[in-house]
Formats: structure tokens, C-alpha cells, sequence
């Protein structure tokens, strides 16, 4: 009985951080945290600079500053964008260097690789 209790705690304890990895799971989310760790930003900006439509880019912001990652302030009739976490560059830099050493193997991971998401967006995949 223990062992399912210390199961459900670790559980809870790690479900904010994987609401964290859910929220940067898009790949136009980290577009632009990776964008932002450069430098400030318009949405103009951002749409200019990840060929989306603005309300696709507001879309995601609104997502990143919901979940405390990004921050805006108003300039005139713009809002100017900064990452709210810092340490989400060094994040990144992780999360690189978890990709070099692992090679091909997440892209190729039948189940969050790209030929999954492929498969899942055409609406041939098996919806796990």
C-alpha cells in the first residue's frame, strides 16, 4: 500500500513540471521562447519572424503568459515581449544537448517523433 501512495505523491509532486514540458511542446511555442532568449519582441515581430498568421502568434503567447513564461508590456499600440524565466535559455541549451547526444532516436520515436506527428495531424495515426 505504501508503494502506490509514494507512486501518487511523486506523481503530483512532478505534474507541474510536466505542465511545463506540455506548454513548450509546440513547436511554434519554442520557436519563440527561442526567439525571445535573443531579445524582446513585437508580435509583429514574431509573425514576421515564424511566418504564422498574428493570430496563431497571439494564440501561443497568450498560452506562454498564461503559464508565467512570457511577460508584455505596452509600447504605444504594441506589446513588446520578453521571456518571463531566463533560466527556460538554459533549458533549451539542455534540451539541445539532450538531442545531440541522443541523435536520431526522439525524431524517430514512434510515439512523440516527427513521423508521429505527422501521422497525427493527417489523422492516420493510432491516437495513443
Amino acid at each position: 500500500m505504501a508503494m502506490t501512495s509514494d507512486l501518487a505523491l511523486e506523481r503530483v509532486e512532478l505534474a507541474p513540471a510536466a505542465a511545463l514540458f506540455r506548454s513548450l511542446g509546440d513547436p511554434a511555442r519554442l520557436a519563440i521562447v527561442r526567439r525571445l532568449a535573443v531579445g524582446e519582441a513585437r508580435v509583429v515581430d514574431l509573425v514576421e519572424h515564424l511566418g504564422l498568421a498574428q493570430s496563431t502568434v497571439s494564440k501561443h503567447l497568450a498560452c506562454l503568459r498564461d503559464c508565467g513564461l512570457v511577460d508584455s508590456r505596452p509600447v504605444g499600440r504594441a506589446s513588446v515581449f520578453t521571456l518571463a524565466q531566463p533560466p527556460l535559455i538554459d533549458l533549451l541549451a539542455a534540451a539541445e544537448g539532450v538531442l545531440a547526444a541522443t541523435g536520431d532516436a526522439v525524431a524517430l520515436c514512434p510515439t512523440y517523433g516527427s513521423s508521429a506527428a505527422q501521422a497525427a495531424s493527417t489523422g492516420t495515426g493510432d491516437d495513443r
